[in-house]
């Protein structure tokens, strides 16, 4: 990037020109780098979870959206940096997942406006890119909040600023991600609920690791595996079935003891070369790895493993199966038939017993998706572009995918509403205000007011120690949530839920609905039921299997 500094030869043999500026390939190098070191560091990212709950996926979210945006160029021989620009930007607006994978693509954009039609980018068109990928991200949320990642892109923009009149170099990546490493530690002196928590923002962390790949690919570092060890308590592996790449027919999670002190580089090295998705976990002296392997390297993890230390636990998944299982439950669900001119409901869920629920309170199509499972932009578009009306109405059911519906909403000639809900029983309060043969506008209306007149109860098993809202919580412990805010902690679901029930001041209430999950049972879930008649005995109380991953309970209060 300056005129003793280039980028390194890439395996094709092929050399950027030593010079201050960049084109279109150059930019294309960057995004790989960028995306790679991000996929190196998924994890960590996806572990600074605010709530305790199994639910990180900024992480994955970003790097979905990175993928999408490589995958859109990385066919292009084009050497015109701003053409190169916009179709990283389609790329990352389409594969956006998640708000931090919305608001990447809205940097994306941004930085992509700036460049328009130039051939090449200077150090001064740099400067205007970043500021401009800053203002387009700030002005796509309705509400920006501090402390996120659209700080950390602002205060890039801002180290950016002070290098006007400068030739572009290596020192210029070099403060930039200093800036931004900054800026990451800070976020919790701007947003009370990250320094709670004892985290820093995922997003903007994210967004670091993008900003360090780049840097780390100049220098010719390497970029396929990161070293860092998380707690064994905050990794993410309910999210396996999301993230299987071809060629990863297998999942091996194994915990062991090494023989004296682990060589985490050189055992991070061992393991890249048998499969893809590594995670490494470390608590009292008890390593667990987790990987994705082919079928014919199935054992190899475990065989790698034991020549290192005492393996004491071994878990072997098929995803194949696993993914087959669910493409066959889903293919049973039957929707209901939309007329062309009829207002068509698209709802968003994260289980096959929820899905047939709404199916059977008459939505026209459903995108899988919820906790740690975010649809992207294109995923949630190609739901209702087939559809034979011009009219729809798309319930997201879940915070972190607004952003998606919205964008999809704005990608089509249809008439796109979104209505804002945020849990599974705001959506199902809502689909009950549908009329298919309404006036749009009105309809709209009515679902949205329908959305205050439930309260969402949400319970699970804590994935780390923390306090919280006043709320003392022990790993392992379940936790309960009460519209989205931890509100208790105890040993068992019976406890969790009577203290959620609480909360939500249920007496003067009629109705509990329980949504039981994946991972607890119909007796366990009977019994809960029975309880809850006993303590509430004028209450109507129903019982629905949600099968949805991760909570074990999902609870409707009106």
């Amino acid at each position: 990037m300056s005129a003793d500094v280039h980028f390194p030869a890439p395996s094709d043999g092929r050399e950027i020109a030593k010079n201050p500026t960049l084109d279109g390939q150059g930019l294309k190098l960057l995004i790989e780098a960028g995306m790679s070191w991000l996929k190196a560091n998924q994890q960590l990212v996806n572990s600074l979870n605010v709530f305790p709950v199994p639910d990180g996926d900024t992480g994955t979210n970003m790097l979905l959206t990175m993928q999408a945006a490589y995958n859109e160029i990385v066919h292009s021989n084009d050497t015109n940096i701003g053409q190169m620009a916009h179709a990283v930007a389609h790329g990352a607006l389409m594969g956006a997942r998640g708000n931090s994978g919305v608001i990447l693509s809205q940097l994306w954009r941004g930085f992509a406006r700036a460049l328009d039609n130039l051939r090449v980018m200077d150090g001064e068109t740099l400067i205007t890119a970043l500021n401009t990928s800053k203002t387009t991200a700030y002005k796509g949320v309705v509400r920006p909040v501090e402390g996120t990642i659209l700080t950390v892109a602002k205060d890039v923009a801002a180290a950016a600023d002070k290098l006007h009149g400068k030739e572009m170099s290596l020192e210029w990546l070099e403060q930039l991600v200093e800036a931004a490493a900054v800026s990451v530690e800070n976020t919790p002196n701007l947003l009370p609920i990250l320094k709670q928590a004892g985290v820093v923002d995922s997003g903007g962390k994210g967004l670091f690791f993008i900003l360090e790949g780049m840097l780390r690919y100049i220098k010719g570092l390497p970029l396929e595996v990161s070293t860092i060890v998380q707690p064994i308590s905050q990794m993410e592996l309910g999210n396996a079935m999301e993230e299987v790449e071809p060629g990863q027919d297998y999942e091996v999670i194994v915990d062991f003891r090494p023989n004296g002190t682990l060589d985490l580089e050189k055992f991070y090295e061992g393991l890249s070369e048998i499969g893809t998705s590594i995670q490494v976990g470390e608590g009292d002296g008890m390593y667990r790895m987790h990987i994705h392997v082919p079928t014919d390297k199935r054992y190899a993890p475990i065989e790698y493993t034991m020549g290192l230390g005492t393996v004491t636990k071994v878990a072997i998944e098929n995803l194949l199966a696993q993914m087959d299982e669910r493409s066959d439950k889903a293919q049973k669900v039957n929707f209901t038939p939309i007329e062309p001119g009829q207002i068509a409901v698209v709802a968003v869920s994260p289980g096959e017993g929820l899905t047939r629920i709404f199916a059977s309170l008459g939505v026209a199509a459903v995108v899988t998706g919820g906790q740690t499972m975010n649809p992207s932009t294109e995923e949630i578009l190609h739901s209702f572009e087939n559809l034979p009306t011009d009219r729809v109405i798309i319930l997201p059911n879940n915070k972190n995918i607004i952003l998606a519906a919205q964008n999809a909403a704005q990608l089509t000639v249809k008439e796109v509403s979104v209505i804002p809900t945020k849990t599974i029983p705001q959506g199902l309060n809502a689909l009950l205000r549908h009329d298919p043969d309404g006036d749009l506008e009105k309809v709209v209306k009515e679902m949205e007011a329908a959305i205050p007149d439930v309260a969402t109860g949400e319970i699970t098993t804590a994935t780390r120690s923390v306090e919280i809202n006043g709320v003392e919580v022990n790993q392992g412990e379940v936790i309960a949530l009460l519209d989205g805010k931890l509100v208790a902690s105890a040993a068992d679901i019976q406890t969790a839920c009577f203290e959620l029930l609480e909360k939500a001041e249920t007496a003067d209430r009629e109705r509990i609905t329980l949504f039981y999950g994946e991972n607890i049972s119909r007796q366990e879930v009977n019994l809960l039921a029975d309880s809850i008649r006993e303590k509430y005995p004028h209450h109507e109380i129903e019982l629905h299997e949600g099968s949805q991953p991760h909570y074990q309970i999902i609870m409707s209060i009106e």
